[in-house]
């Protein structure tokens, strides 16, 4: 459990002056957040716990660079989408040698593949988990940070400042967002559909399987315009009941990650910036 405000804006400010038993309570207290955060992030990558210790090591190194201690959840949101941002970067630039008994991830099962197994979510939930496949590519970090605040580990303020924008733009972006899911979902009901709709069947005849936001416009398009499929967009259980309760038991930090956490971090933190100046990248 995150402390309250009080208690994390003293232990900040604890150990921006070198107070090391209040730098391990920030760090296990904010350790799930950010591992459930990248973990969605990453869509269940095996590259997620290496990201989560990069981004723990930087938020101790930078720790004395943040000017306002209240501000530290938004701020250790950002560090955290800057080292995702950073991952898939240099997965871009470089591909990894694979070495014999590394564990990769099922190319045939993506993440949310995995937590519908691993959970067996109701109906509702298993729809919404599929209808993410059919969102814009950079949906990904705002839905986990849009998730996290309906889980109440951050507020709409912090979402807005972690992604660099107004609170108002924030609102928008996330209301935009749940009109894509939306969408999503009655697609993914009338794909599903038993018997199915021989027009949509016409019209997805070349589709070949593809989950692209293209298919998903071009499905949508006729779901609107068919007596048949119109009703897929209706009796849809909001998004926001949908989520509540249902955060990813799963996505829970491995237990190394906090024995790691002991010896790393402290010396880390011996080379830490000064206190003068904001920074997350």
């Amino acid at each position: 459990m995150t402390p309250d405000r009080e208690s994390l804006v003293a232990d900040v400010a604890a150990a921006q002056a070198g107070d090391k038993a209040a730098l391990g309570r920030i760090m296990a207290a904010f350790l799930p957040l950010v591992y459930k955060l990248i973990g969605r992030e990453l869509d269940g990558h095996v590259d997620v716990d290496d990201v989560v210790q990069e981004t723990m090591v930087r938020v101790v190194d930078r720790l004395g660079t943040l000017r306002d201690p209240s501000s530290f959840r938004s701020w250790l949101v950002a560090v955290a989408k800057n080292e995702v941002r950073r991952r898939w970067s240099r997965r871009q630039q470089v591909l990894d040698p694979v070495e014999p008994g590394d564990q990769l991830a099922d190319p045939q099962a993506d993440f949310v593949e995995v937590t519908i197994l691993r959970l067996g979510i109701l109906d509702a939930r298993r729809e919404f988990a599929e209808a993410v496949r059919w969102l814009d590519h950079e949906d990904g970090g705002l839905l986990a940070l849009w998730r996290l605040e309906n889980e109440g580990e951050l507020s709409r303020a912090e979402v807005a400042e972690a992604l660099g924008i107004s609170l108002h733009h924030a609102g928008v972006r996330i209301q935009r967002l749940k009109g894509r899911l939306t969408t999503g979902r009655a697609v993914v009901r009338a794909l599903a559909a038993e018997p199915g709709c021989p027009a949509l069947d016409a019209a997805t005849a070349g589709r070949d399987g593809a989950v692209t936001p293209l298919w998903r416009n071009r499905i949508a398009r006729h779901i609107r315009s068919c007596a048949c499929c119109c009703g897929y967009q209706g009796d849809l259980m909001p998004v926001e009941v949908v989520l509540a309760g249902a955060a990813l038991r799963g996505m829970a930090p491995p237990r190394r990650l906090y024995s790691a956490a002991s010896p790393v971090l402290p010396a880390a933190r011996r080379h830490s910036a000064p206190r003068h100046a904001v920074s997350v990248g």
